[in-house]
């Protein structure tokens, strides 16, 4: 199942991370771990704010995925399902219209 995973970090967690030189080996590990189809990063709600969109193929995947954001950022991570266009169609073609 394709879905987005949003994880939102930790304001001062996030600074000591870029202080000390350890944020981008962490994001390039998650983005290797994860290997998403689309990556952002942005500010939301005041913080710095990762999108990931990528195939969950079990949600077993979840603790390992979450736990590198959790432990070192401090972040707050959510999935959420999501479609891209084809999965729309997909969807729309089967309501039998």
């Amino acid at each position: 199942m394709r879905v987005m995973l949003k994880a939102s970090l930790d304001t001062e967690k996030a600074n000591e991370a870029i202080r000390n030189g350890t944020m981008g080996k962490l994001i390039q590990e998650s983005l290797e771990q994860i290997k998403p189809e689309a990556a952002y990063f942005t500010s939301d709600h005041g913080k710095r704010t990762a999108f990931l969109f990528f195939d969950m193929q079990d949600s077993s995947q979840m603790p390992v995925l979450s736990e590198p954001f959790f432990l070192q950022l401090n972040a707050e991570i959510s999935y959420t399902p999501v479609m891209n266009v084809e999965d729309v169609q997909k969807g729309l073609s089967q309501l039998g219209r």
